[in-house]
């Protein structure tokens, strides 16, 4: 346990590293919960009555807001770490290490979660609650069932992003699979706009995926929708899941993997 403790305590020093690019990532957080908050608003003001499939307009825009102070520490886009190094070989030596592969890797993305939460999560809700008055969870238990949900949610997040990573072990490229993964868990994790707003069957499907895993889920709990113990079951479940795919899908990948002509 020590040495995934040291790992993550590295990953988090990196973090720290980037001043400049938390500021500036802050702001741009900022600006676009703005845009996206006066979407939502105007999007209100054209339909009849003030609810939409039981979402008020201070949800949607806490759903906006939080949203936006979760992309860095659930890192949904972007992230093609392993499939790089299953690309150069370079994955040959992690599977050396003394240590748990999956371990290895959950460590530093845990220690790269964790300063955005204080360093971006946090003001970025902050700004929101300033600028456009987002509600607050309406209990302190409430608040501590959401922090639990959220770092459910990096692991799931962190998995779901692994096991596509592992999809290198097949693909030459994977900037393809990049830009269906952007489509997939833009819309499907509720980034867009609240899985509830899905017409039928699409919004059955999201609700069975993981992706709702990661960022409906602390939505839920922070807005007071649904059992935040059933909430939090079922990201676990889903954690179970995904760890044993991706297991499953490692142990095929290496018999696949070729080095240098090994």
């Amino acid at each position: 346990m020590r040495i995934y403790l040291e790992i993550a305590r590295l990953a988090i020093h990196q973090q720290l590293a980037y001043r400049a690019a938390t500021l500036a990532g802050l702001f741009t957080n900022s600006v676009f919960g703005v845009i996206l908050g006066s979407v939502m608003l105007g999007f209100y003001g054209s339909v009849e009555g003030d609810c939409v499939n039981g979402w008020s307009p201070d949800d949607a825009i806490t759903l906006i807001w939080i949203n936006q102070s979760l992309l860095v520490v659930m890192y949904l886009w972007g992230w093609w770490d392993v499939s790089r190094t299953i690309q150069t070989g370079a994955i040959a030596s992690d599977f050396l290490r003394p240590i748990s592969w999956y371990g290895l890797w959950l460590s530093r993305d845990f220690g790269r979660a964790l300063p955005a939460i204080f360093l971006r999560m946090v003001p970025t809700l902050a700004i929101g609650w300033l600028l456009f008055d987002i509600s607050l969870p309406a209990t302190p238990a409430r608040g501590l069932w959401f922090l639990i949900a959220v770092i459910l949610g990096v692991w799931v997040s962190f998995s779901i992003r692994l096991l596509s990573n592992l999809l290198a072990f097949w693909l030459i490229d994977h900037r393809g699979l990049a830009a269906v993964w952007l489509t997939l868990t833009t819309f499907l994790s509720g980034m867009a706009m609240p899985i509830a707003f899905f017409p039928e069957p699409l919004r059955t499907i999201a609700e069975l995926l993981p992706f709702q895993a990661v960022l409906m889920s602390p939505i839920n709990t922070w807005l007071g929708k649904g059992d935040p113990l059933l909430i939090i079951a079922v990201q676990m479940i889903w954690i179970v899941a995904l760890v044993i795919l991706c297991s499953i899908a490692l142990k095929r990948g290496e018999r696949r993997l070729v080095v240098q002509g090994g």
